[in-house]
């Protein structure tokens, strides 16, 4: 029972933000779709035929609704993204999750994925595990687990984290360089905590620092530097 209890309270205190709920209504520019028999949360561009897909896997005990506004920016640029949702919200439960969401678009002829803290650790977990099967990786306030080393994948790979993150720190990024691609491009946001890297809670993620920017900023950089990755994979290809 107490650990019912803790579950759900983690996962209340992480629900989705208003205008994270509003950007999962589709416009002009973006189609946003929940594929019947899937739980997975699409966007997709209006004005042109994508090649190439994002996959997000949301952070632990965060709303993946939380994730929709960034997803949304992504999808702007042309680009298909996906939002994955986890079992129990927690990624470690789903890591081959992008498996059914690349059989499911074979006319995508480019992958990359990405994730916020567990879902990035999770998003690096599925590459290696996956050889050849991703193009790219982008971790928010994330890096890989010990046993994950991608230092030899011939992928890009973009490293965003804020200096005022209370739950993924500036060391424990850093520690982590040693396992990712070596020409991994690292973003610093100054001023960027761990909760502004999606849409959820009312305050501070338990454990987490105030911002120094905020919210629209950072995600703006997020966005911007997963653009960077993304558009890197592409030429790569």
């Amino acid at each position: 029972i107490i650990g019912a209890v803790a579950y759900l309270l983690l996962n209340s205190r992480n629900a989705a933000r208003p205008e994270a709920i509003a950007a999962m209504m589709s416009d002009s520019a973006v189609e946003v779709t929940e594929p019947d028999g899937k739980d997975w949360i699409v966007f997709s561009p209006v004005a042109e035929t994508p090649t190439t897909g994002f996959i997000i896997y949301p952070g632990g005990f965060v709303d993946p609704v939380a994730y929709a506004p960034v997803a949304r920016d992504i999808a702007k640029e042309g680009y298909l993204v996906i939002i994955d949702p986890m079992p129990l919200n927690l990624a470690v439960l789903g890591i081959e999750g992008a498996d059914d969401i690349i059989d499911a678009f074979p006319e995508l002829s480019i992958w990359t994925i990405g994730g916020h803290s567990l879902g990035g650790a999770m998003a690096a977990e599925y590459t290696f595990r996956n050889p050849g099967a991703i193009d790219g990786l982008a971790l928010w306030a994330a890096y890989p687990s010990a046993n994950t080393d991608l230092s030899a994948f011939a992928i890009e790979a973009v490293s965003i984290y804020g200096d005022a993150d209370g739950v993924a720190s500036i060391n424990d990024i850093l520690d982590g360089a040693d396992r990712l691609p070596h020409d991994t491009v690292f973003v610093l946001i100054p001023g960027g905590n761990h909760t502004h890297f999606g849409h959820y809670g009312e305050g501070l993620q338990r454990g987490d620092n105030p911002a120094g920017i905020s919210r629209e900023e950072q995600q703006q950089i997020v966005v911007d530097s997963t653009l960077g990755m993304i558009s890197a994979a592409e030429a790569d290809n």
